[in-house]
This record gives structure tokens, C-alpha cells and sequence, in this order.
């Protein structure tokens, strides 16, 4: 948890920062699939957009699944200890408890842009304040404090497996699965002013600040554990509710979850905003089934409050993979990040494979930017590999993770869609930037694919567009 956490800061820096360079000459809320589109040769483009959208898009499913899942393991583990052991989560009571929480995000993605940026405001400052101060709360009241030994260098194995290198790096999932969902600001960026500087920047600020804010989070709580195999046996099913009960006591703790829960709540709502965009954008191009019914706008919220819907049903379905399968969180959590990192990689190395038709945006690399690209795209294949592998031993059909099922299907399901039905009428992304924006990406692309503009300069893409008010 202490390294782990380091060691994939810093790898999701580059690969954030491979991203933002390619999101600063491209603002659009197609974003990645977009992106892939565009920096590929004319003959594979179409592919490269698809494969990139589909994974995109259920990485996005499985992120939303993940975090209200969590949401709703912590709510469940604040309940019991508000009633004082009375009530203890079940697991369908878990489940129920997710579906209810996807739910509230549908609702406030549903109010329109001016309630979303009032959350938004909220959120921006929340997600600091509150571990913040809950880790203050727990050092200042904890009865004792583990050593520096403890926090720093224990090694501690409850997955059955013997190989130490091999349970560190599965443990690498933590992490990764908090650094996944950067790409937001990429999906909001026709939705945002100064997209190709605003954007990129957003992205970067998003892993950088949670790299240091989390880093402290975890070093907080491992100094305050007061008994290690007590934590983890936890009746609450949630072992950070057991340090803050055992650090401050259960009524303190109850407040102190709430305000956690808040800051998770605001990261659920956003996944939810990026996941709507991105099916809007997606089937905008057509390319999802029904997709003349999810990127119709809300006229008078400015919402495709059927994109968001249709994400919030998505994300409450898969929480009901845990009924019956004890590593399905973590299989969530793996498919989230899998999917979300493959469809990160997809534009970085189209982009590192035509770098001539690559103009850069306001925001970019320099001469760092193919090394960077190369080290990102390395360290995705790397836990691509890594988090499909089985998290307990022995493995057996209920521990078993099925992950790679869950890839492998998208990978088939995706590709065999292309092949039979899509490359005959998919042709990639339509774009809808403002005015000012189109024409500068229009002339980035005019003189990338000059054989696939008429001399006029205007593409079919462009006069079939419609700003994203319409």
C-alpha cells in the first residue's frame, strides 16, 4: 500500500501526461475514441476508434460499479456501527445499498449545468478538506501508533499465494483503480472554455493531487492501526471504519464516515457526468445499439439525461456480480481499470506510430513527448497482464477473477462487431467543437488526411455537425 502507491503515481503521471498532450490539440468530448480516430492512417481509423470507444466505455461502466460499490460497503459499515452492531450489512443488503446510491447520482446529473457546476465547486474543495481532516481527527485521538517499521516495511499476506513479489504486485490494483476516471476532462471539454489548455490541465492536477492527498491518507491510517488482525476481521465488512471507531470512538466515527463518504459521493457523480458523455459522443458516431435514443439532449436542462440513466442501470447491474462471488468487487475494480488503461493506450500509440501527423496542441512535451509516450504505453500492457490474474489461492469458480472473461468478451464481442457488421458503414467520429475550435482541428486534420478532403477544405464530418447546445 505505502510503495505501491508511489511506484504507480508515478507511472499514471505518464501516462496522464502522454494524454493531456494529445487532449490539448484535440478538445472534444469524443475524447479518446476521437483522439485514436485522428492520429491513426486513414485505412485504420475506423478500428482504432471503436475498439478505443468500446473499451472506454466499459471501463466507464465498471469505474461508476466500483466507486458507488465502495460507497455503499462504507455506508453499510457506518449503519452498524450507528446501531451498534444491531444491524450487519449482508451482502444483498450491500447490493441494495449500491443501486440506491447510483440512483442519487442519476438525480443530480439530471439537474441541469447550473446544479452539476455547484457540485462540482463543492466537490473540488471536499475531496481535500475531508481526508484532510479525518486523518488529523484519528492521529490526534488514537490511542497508539504503529512504528515506522510497521507502516514503512511490514509485509503482510492473506491471499494464500507464496510468492511475495507476486501478492506485491497484485496489490497494485489499490492504486491503480483510484488513478482511472482523469479522463473526464477530456469528455467535458465541449462543455468547457479554454478546453485545450483547461483540460489537459485539469487531467494532470487530477493525478497529482491525488497522488499526494491519498499518499497521506494511507501513511495516516496505517500509523493509526490499533490491531492489525482485528481490522481486517472486521464485522462492518469495511476495515478503515474499524480504525476510526478504534481511534476516536463509534460516534465520532459515524461523523467522520459521513464526511468520507461525501468526498466519495462527489467522485461518483463524476464518473457518472464523464460516463454520460462519453455514450453521448459514442452514439452520436452510431456506434452503440439504440443510439439514436442516448445522444438526444434534454432541451431544457442541457443534459443527455438518457446517456446518464442508461449509465447509472449499467453501473447498478454490475453490482449484482457480487451476489455470490466474494472477489467481484475486485474483479470490478480490475475490469475498470483494464478497460479504462486500454483505451487510454489506444490513442498514445497511434500517436507514437504517426507522429508526423501529430500537431501539437497549446499544451505539450517537447522532445520528452515519445519517451514518455513509450514508458506509458509500457506500463499499461504491464497491469493489463497483471490484473487478470487470479487474487487468491487456490483458485476455485467463486475467487476466481473474471476479469480476463470480462475483457476477452469486449475484446471479442467488439472486434467481431467490426467485422461483421460495423466496417461496413462506421466511419469514426463526427466532430462538435465550437466554431473557433472546429477550425483549428479542422486544419490540423486538412493537413494530416489531405486525401480525404475535397479541395474546399470542408469535411463531411464538419457540415453534419451541430454545436452541442442543439
Amino acid at each position: 500500500m505505502t510503495w505501491g502507491w508511489v511506484g504507480v503515481s508515478f507511472f499514471t503521471l505518464m501516462v496522464g501526461l502522454a494524454m493531456a498532450e494529445i487532449a490539448s490539440a484535440y478538445p472534444t468530448s469524443g475524447g479518446l475514441y476521437w483522439w485514436a480516430a485522428r492520429l491513426s492512417s486513414p485505412r485504420y481509423a475506423p478500428f482504432a476508434s471503436w475498439m478505443t470507444g468500446w473499451f472506454n466505455l466499459i471501463g466507464q461502466f465498471a469505474v461508476t460499479a466500483g466507486v458507488d460499490y465502495g460507497i455503499a460497503l462504507m455506508l453499510g459499515a457506518t449503519i452498524s456501527v450507528a446501531t451498534h452492531g444491531a444491524w450487519i450489512p449482508s451482502t444483498g443488503a450491500t447490493v441494495g445499498l449500491h443501486v440506491l446510491i447510483c440512483f442519487t447520482h442519476g438525480v443530480a446529473n439530471s439537474l441541469g449545468p447550473t446544479v452539476m457546476r455547484w457540485i462540482n465547486s463543492i466537490s473540488t474543495w471536499w475531496q481535500v478538506i475531508a481526508p484532510t481532516v479525518l486523518i488529523c481527527t484519528i492521529a490526534a485521538t488514537a490511542p497508539i501508533h504503529q512504528s515506522s517499521a510497521f507502516v514503512f516495511t511490514h509485509y503482510n499476506n492473506n491471499t494464500g499465494w507464496s510468492s511475495p513479489a507476486y501478492v506485491v504486485l497484485i496489490g497494485l490494483l489499490q492504486a491503480q483503480f483510484t488513478f482511472t476516471g482523469y479522463d473526464a476532462s477530456a469528455h467535458m471539454a465541449e462543455e468547457t472554455q479554454n478546453a485545450a489548455v483547461s483540460g489537459p490541465v485539469g487531467m494532470i492536477m487530477a493525478i497529482v493531487v491525488s497522488a499526494i492527498v491519498g499518499w497521506g491518507f494511507i501513511i495516516g491510517f496505517l500509523f493509526c492501526i490499533q490491531d492489525l488482525q482485528t481490522t481486517i476481521e472486521t464485522t462492518t465488512n469495511f476495515p478503515v471504519m474499524q480504525i476510526i471507531v478504534d481511534c476516536a470512538g463509534p460516534t465520532p466515527a459515524v461523523v467522520l464516515m459521513v464526511i468520507l463518504m461525501l468526498a466519495c459521493w462527489f467522485c461518483g457523480f463524476a464518473t457518472v457526468t464523464s460516463n454520460s458523455r462519453m455514450i453521448y459522443a459514442f452514439s452520436r458516431d452510431g456506434a452503440m445499439p439504440g443510439s439514436r435514443w442516448w445522444h438526444l439532449i434534454d432541451k431544457k436542462r442541457q443534459t443527455p439525461l438518457n446517456a446518464v440513466w442508461l449509465s447509472v442501470i449499467v453501473a447498478s447491474l454490475l453490482g449484482l456480480l457480487s451476489v455470490g462471488n466474494a472477489t467481484a468487487f475486485s474483479a470490478i475494480t480490475s475490469i475498470a481499470t483494464i478497460g479504462s488503461y486500454l483505451s487510454y493506450g489506444m490513442p498514445i500509440i497511434t500517436k507514437l506510430l504517426n507522429e508526423k501527423q501529430f500537431v501539437r496542441g497549446p499544451l505539450h512535451l517537447g522532445s520528452f513527448s515519445s519517451p514518455i509516450g513509450w514508458v506509458a504505453l509500457a506500463w499499461i500492457l504491464f497491469i493489463t497482464v497483471l490484473f487478470v490474474l487470479p487474487p487468491k489461492a487456490p483458485v476455485t469458480a467463486i475467487n476466481m477473477n473474471y476479469t480476463c472473461v470480462a475483457v476477452g468478451a469486449v475484446l471479442i464481442g467488439a472486434g467481431l462487431g467490426y467485422a461483421l457488421y460495423a466496417r461496413h458503414w462506421f466511419t469514426g467520429p463526427r466532430i462538435n467543437l465550437s466554431s473557433e475550435d472546429r477550425s483549428s482541428v479542422h486544419q490540423i486534420e486538412r493537413d494530416s488526411f489531405p486525401e480525404i478532403y475535397p479541395s474546399d477544405g470542408i469535411s463531411t464530418a464538419e457540415s453534419d455537425s451541430k454545436p452541442y447546445a442543439d
